[in-house]
């Protein structure tokens, strides 16, 4: 299943966005464009469509979505109803492996979409390994029976340090490591700082 596998740290650098807790800490060390300049390296002046570009790849990385998945994304959120740049957020925080992420079951998305293609999570009793799959309301997302025995979950569940995610949208029992969906995201509970608007007027070149 195809996955970007190159350097995140790099690309929030580039973006000028971190995209995990370990970017956030290499782009306060270093703010600067990646690249052999080092910190004489300065951010040039983009262009209007270089400015859209950029809001696109920051929410693509983010979510970590391929561009091909992206623009299907897009053309989507075009068919529901309203605007086209929260729905296309509200697709991208009901993507599986962002509600695993949410559920506060693993620290970054790649983590939780490994967890997803590992075979670890279920949907209303199922065994789902497809990060993209779209979840609904009603729908309830646990952690496989068999795989509640491995050390990872049983550490997670003594911990408690990464239980902490849990969106309005969704009821989360970390006792049994399960959410259940009670509605559909709003644009305000997605991720922050992206313009959504450049985002449509880039597709709508």
């Amino acid at each position: 299943m195809a996955r970007y596998r190159g350097p995140i740290a790099k690309i929030s650098r580039r973006l000028n966005i971190a995209l995990t807790d370990k970017a956030q800490k290499v782009l306060s060390k270093r703010p600067f464009p990646p690249g052999q300049h080092g910190p004489a390296a300065r951010r040039r002046q983009q262009s209007e469509y270089g400015v859209q570009l950029q809001e696109k790849q920051k929410a693509r990385h983010m979510y970590g979505v391929l561009e091909k998945q992206f623009r299907n994304l897009y053309a989507r959120a075009q068919r529901v109803p309203g605007e086209t740049g929260a729905a296309l957020f509200m697709l991208l925080e009901r993507r599986l492996d962002n509600v695993v992420y949410r559920m506060g079951l693993a620290s970054t998305r790649q983590q939780a979409r490994q967890l997803v293609t590992h075979g670890h999570i279920t949907v209303n009793g199922r065994k789902t390994n497809i990060p993209s799959f779209t979840v609904r309301i009603g729908e309830k997302i646990t952690v496989r029976a068999e795989s509640r025995k491995r050390t990872y979950f049983k550490n997670l569940l003594d911990s408690k340090e990464l239980l902490h995610r849990s969106p309005e949208w969704m009821r989360v029992t970390h006792a049994d490591l399960t959410a259940e969906i009670l509605a559909l995201p709003r644009r305000e509970d997605a991720e922050q700082g992206i313009n959504e608007q450049l985002i449509v007027e880039y597709y709508s070149r």
